[in-house]
């Protein structure tokens, strides 16, 4: 049996890797502690899930979903987007469910670059910046997202040819792997030079609804003209614990909508409709309670993570955003995924090595929050130990 030669450009999808590591330790009797993936501890709120099982009782949900989306769904993201960020979207041109962040941000490569074409990365970044373009027969040029700078690209850097074949260009704000929020002025530098060179940004907005200390993430659609040139994915996922509900939308720019509902009816037959009920049920104001409570768990989280790797010598910013800590390695090892093999092996602890989301993560690390209290605590002071 002969795969395609296209799964030769890509490595094993980091995430899985971790998976079966945590698998083969346990297998043995071996009590890990994986903060290595960002998935919610805690059940997805109530309100979403009783909405969910409304809806599955309901015939309704139970045929092919809706080639653009259940309408209910699209409605509830407009007026989420309308109420949230002061950004008014057309339900019926400007919104369209996904299977998930993922999914969406992969299929946006294969519905604009062709072979050759360039897709712009955020380094560090989410490993599908990259692979998807690479999947697709395109080339990920990589955007190094560095300290000095407050993780912004620089987007004069871009070579010239860089920027001559670049179609896409993903950004994330609050930024994974990073905890970065937005620099001031980085989304109108976006848009101008996205439609100065005709790319179509795209800005995966997977952790706005996940910050801490009172800052109030913005949408990439906020900014002046960004409508014209980019769209934005709004991820469920974090925000409301529906990691495994693969709930999504991508909004913004009609042309660019129609595109990837134009792919996306050839790949795919939509999101089960009880699924995007239950998201439109999630974006109501009545359950931005539970959103608020469950940022202060992730807040507490925070400052216990960030205090015991302080005493134990590691300096670290506190994130005001997303559900992780990205933390400099010690001395002594020769790279990222050098020091977390050795964390694995000696504290039976789950980390994610900063190398693994591009080159400029290297001599860092990341740690997941979505661990209860006193596992997280107990997982930091084998790492301190060490």
């Amino acid at each position: 049996m002969r795969r395609s030669s296209r799964l030769d450009r890509i490595p094993p999808y980091m995430f899985a890797e971790l998976e079966r590591k945590v698998r083969l330790k346990r297998a043995v009797g071996v009590d890990v502690i994986s903060l290595g993936i960002g998935d919610p501890d805690t059940p997805t709120f109530p309100p979403i899930v009783a909405a969910a099982q409304r809806a599955v009782a309901d015939p309704s949900t139970h045929q092919y979903p809706s080639n653009r989306g259940r309408q209910e769904f699209r409605e509830a993201v407009a007026a989420f987007y309308s109420r949230r960020f002061e950004v008014e979207l057309d339900p019926e041109t400007e919104v369209m469910p996904a299977i998930g962040a993922k999914e969406c941000i992969f299929n946006l490569n294969l519905a604009f670059l062709d072979d050759g074409d360039v897709a712009l990365a955020s380094d560090p970044g989410y490993p599908v910046y990259t692979g998807g373009p690479l999947l697709t027969g395109g080339e990920p040029v990589l955007l190094p997202l560095l300290p000095a700078r407050g993780f912004a690209p620089d987007l004069e850097a871009v070579p010239s040819r860089a920027r001559e074949r670049a179609r896409l260009m993903f950004l994330n704000y609050p930024n994974n792997p990073t905890g970065a929020t937005v620099p001031d002025g980085l989304f109108e530098d976006v848009v101008e030079f996205a439609r100065r060179h005709e790319i179509l940004a795209v800005h995966d907005n997977a952790y706005s609804e996940t910050t801490f200390d009172g800052y109030v993430a913005p949408s990439f659609l906020q900014t002046p003209g960004a409508k014209e040139v980019g769209v934005e994915v709004f991820s469920l996922s974090k925000g409301y614990n529906m990691t495994g509900w693969r709930c999504a939308a991508i909004v913004g720019n009609a042309e660019a909508i129609d595109a990837y509902w134009h792919l996306k009816s050839n790949i795919d037959s939509g999101n089960f409709e009880a699924v995007q009920l239950a998201g439109a049920a999630a974006l109501a104001p009545e359950v931005d309670a539970d959103k608020h409570r469950m940022n202060a768990v992730y807040q507490r989280r925070r400052d216990l993570v960030c205090d015991a790797l302080a005493q134990a010598g590691v300096e670290v910013t506190p994130p005001k955003g997303t559900i992780y800590i990205w933390a400099p390695i010690p001395e002594g090892f020769e790279s990222s995924a050098a020091y977390c093999e050795h964390v694995l092996e000696q504290a039976a602890v789950v980390i994610s090595p900063g190398g693994a989301y591009g080159p400029s993560g290297e001599g860092y690390f990341r740690i997941s929050l979505t661990t209860p209290d006193e596992r997280l605590l107990e997982a930091v002071e084998r790492i301190r130990r060490l």
